[in-house]
């Protein structure tokens, strides 16, 4: 063995005087005094371009003297190769963590993405939705698989059945879908120039139908002329559920917007419907006709969400129920907005933008909102009012309603 070569022995591991002592071949260690005892670690020293460099190989405690041997070995290799031993480790350690975050699955990006967003999302509701299609039309097909290996024709085999069955659900599937996929690209979790499998411009818009370009299934609204008959036997139907309905009815209002409506979003005949429970994502103030204020009037407080039954919000599934009873059950409750509309524009002389501001739809473009600030509250109160006498006298075959004078909608 040459002189000054393997200079350390077994006993030398056990030092604690602080100090380096060199084996050969640019191998040291290291001694120093921590504050739990004596520190000893193993150290591999060499130039590059004549600038020092010290290699930390890792602790005495974990490394026995023959492994520090072989990686000092390892070292002088890549120097021979011309390789920087510091630089070639920080490259392997950067691609071993790249390939470890590659290996998260879809879903555990799903959860990531999710709850990265849910603050900007308009209610638990809408949340809810994220969780529930992701759960059952998605995770089944690829959630298990890497982000990374999610392609194409994955995507295709995941949407395919919904797509089949309701594509207006899949096209919002597919979405979310696409944003999952680029904040995994945007997180390292996916190749950052790899085109989005998931996009519908120029790709999957070749391999399914556009739901705009099918014929879609609107949901069932009752004829406004049958609205009247409906009521008189709704308003005899005792129930929370039975008021609530009417309360949509003559509010025109959404389901969703009923159900959670709360006592502190009442104040007299006014009703304004929080931002981040409407769709628009705006405030919605709705005129209460007196009727709807004599309803809210009969109601008990028992806390305050205004509809609930036996201690509990009613479900989405409770005006299903009493249009079944009643025998109406082909028809929808979101159906009466429908209704609502059909009515203002056949038999009243109320301006469109009252009755669209009614269903709290935007109109015109961006400049005419702009300088339309109002929302035509009092227009809007003598249309309810004018609804609500309508629903709460059956009107005879045959009958005619008559049209309101322009004069007085102005």
């Amino acid at each position: 063995m040459a002189k000054g070569v393997y200079r350390l022995i077994a006993r030398d591991l056990k030092r604690k005087t602080p100090g380096t002592y060199g084996d050969g071949l640019g191998l040291w260690l290291q001694v120093s005094a921590g504050k739990h005892g004596t520190n000893r670690s193993w150290e591999f020293r060499f130039t590059v371009n004549g600038r020092p460099r010290f290699m930390g190989l890792g602790s005495v405690n974990t490394i026995g003297l023959a492994k520090a041997r072989e990686l000092a070995r390892e070292c002088r290799e890549l120097r021979l190769r011309g390789i920087d031993p510091i630089e070639d480790r920080k490259q392997r350690r950067a691609a071993q963590a790249a390939a470890a975050r590659r290996a998260i699955s879809f879903d555990e990006c799903a959860r990531a993405y999710m709850a990265a967003k849910r603050a900007e999302w308009r209610s638990a509701k809408h949340a809810g939705e994220w969780v529930s299609t992701l759960a059952r039309d998605v995770s089944p097909a690829i959630g298990k698989l890497p982000v990374e290996t999610i392609d194409t024709a994955l995507v295709v085999k995941a949407l395919k059945p919904v797509w089949e069955r309701a594509p207006e659900s899949a096209s919002r599937l597919r979405g979310r879908i696409e944003a999952i996929l680029d904040w995994a690209a945007v997180s390292g979790f996916r190749a950052a120039d790899t085109p989005n499998p998931a996009r519908w411009p120029g790709h999957l818009e070749h391999v399914f139908a556009a739901p705009s370009k099918r014929a879609k299934e609107h949901l069932a609204a009752m004829p406004f002329a049958d609205v009247p008959a409906f009521m008189a036997k709704l308003r005899a139907a005792d129930s929370t559920a039975g008021r609530a309905l009417e309360f949509l009815i003559l509010t025109a209002a959404r389901r969703g917007e009923v159900l959670g409506a709360r006592w502190s979003e009442v104040e007299g005949s006014l009703w304004t419907v929080q931002r981040e429970r409407t769709k628009a994502h705006r405030e919605h103030r709705v005129p209460l006709a007196p009727r709807c204020v004599e309803i809210l009037r009969d109601l008990p407080r028992t806390g305050d969400l205004i509809f609930s039954g036996r201690d509990r919000a009613l479900n989405e599934n409770a005006f299903r129920y009493i249009m079944r009873r009643l025998g109406v059950g082909q028809y929808t409750a979101h159906g009466f907005r429908s209704s609502f509309r059909d009515w203002c524009g056949e038999h009243t002389n109320f301006p469109r933008e009252v009755a669209e501001a009614a269903l709290a739809h935007a109109t015109g473009d961006a400049v005419e909102r702009a300088y339309r600030r109002g929302d035509a509250l009092e227009k809007r109160r003598r249309l309810m009012e004018t609804w609500a006498n309508y629903c709460s006298r059956p009107v005879a075959s045959g009958d005619v309603v008559l049209l309101r004078k322009s004069g007085a909608d102005a």
